[in-house]
């Protein structure tokens, strides 16, 4: 008999064999439910699309969704207060939204929208237009996010209301300097306008060079797992020495916020440490567990775009 054959021999005893079968009938019988739950979330997230694909629109007439976007520009930030239950992308990142709402969503007085929460964010970029006219529809915006199922995409800020199963999405509109968004009288300055084009040039600059980032780095595959490191090291008080970010996603939108000049260019170990819900603390106020933005630049009000 060869060496390697008695090694095998010596490793794999009959009992071992049986507690390996045992402990893999276990393992089998305990995914069942997994599985299962998991065929039913995918089930319903098409069911889902389907209805979004095939539903009538009737021309001139405006839903609620219409009207809402229609105070959307390149910059704001939408906040999802997601269903683990719902998530079609697999059972880790199910478990990542489970460990995210737990670790990162926290009752913080100072916060200005304190009821949810907010564990997955995007920032609303410019569409692809082909004229003057499109650059300015509100139906042409895009929304730009890190994901587990797609990897850093970005979709029609409309479709992807619609197909949201989070129990509320929050807008957080962006006031630029020396604008007051919420006033319909106000006359826009050369300044102000000046500064809208550039925003708009710099996230259509970021939105095409982190799609193709993700493509090539194929980041889908590694959005869960940094997200679990992310949440666990946060949860035990590590995330210091964690080398990825805290929250994907909130990592993601304040760097684009930071490429577009709007937000402070603060250490690399800050922005990793970026969570969803510092967005809704206000950084003139407090220093920490906050999203910095620039002198002049803040978020106004949040505004509810669901409540499901």
């Amino acid at each position: 008999m060869s060496s390697a054959a008695s090694r095998f021999q010596r490793i794999f005893t009959p009992k071992r064999v049986r507690v390996l079968k045992k402990m893999a009938v276990s393992g089998a019988v305990a995914s069942v439910p997994v599985l299962v739950w998991w065929k039913i979330a995918s089930d319903e997230r098409e069911q889902k699309a389907e209805e979004v694909r095939t539903k009538v629109r009737v021309p001139n007439i405006q839903t609620i969704d219409d009207i809402m976007i229609e105070r959307c520009r390149p910059g704001d930030v939408l906040l999802f207060d997601r269903r683990w239950e719902t998530c079609a992308s697999g059972p880790l990142a199910a478990l990542v939204c489970v460990l995210g709402r737990y670790f990162l969503c926290f009752d913080d007085p100072n916060k200005v929208m304190p009821d949810g929460k907010f564990d997955h964010c995007g920032i609303v970029v410019p569409g692809y237009a082909k004229n003057k006219k499109d650059e300015l529809d509100p139906s042409n915006l895009l929304l730009l996010e890190a994901t587990a199922g797609g990897g850093i995409v970005a979709r029609p800020l409309l479709m992807r209301l619609e197909m949201s199963r989070a129990r509320s999405a929050v807008l957080l509109p962006l006031a630029l300097p020396g604008e007051r968004r919420n006033d319909q009288f106000f006359e826009p300055t050369p300044t102000t306008i000046a500064t809208e084009v550039f925003v708009r040039k710099q996230l259509t600059e970021f939105r095409d060079k982190w799609l193709e980032i993700s493509k090539e780095k194929n980041y889908r595959r590694v959005h869960s797992t940094l997200g679990l490191a992310g949440a666990l090291a946060y949860g035990f008080g590590v995330h210091t020495q964690n080398p990825g970010p805290t929250s994907p996603s909130a990592w993601f939108v304040t760097m684009a916020l930071q490429d577009a000049k709007i937000a402070q260019s603060v250490s690399v170990r800050q922005t990793k440490e970026a969570k969803v819900e510092d967005f809704l603390r206000d950084y003139r106020f407090q220093d920490h567990d906050v999203i910095r933005l620039r002198p002049g630049w803040r978020f106004l009000a949040p505004v509810s775009f669901r409540e499901t």
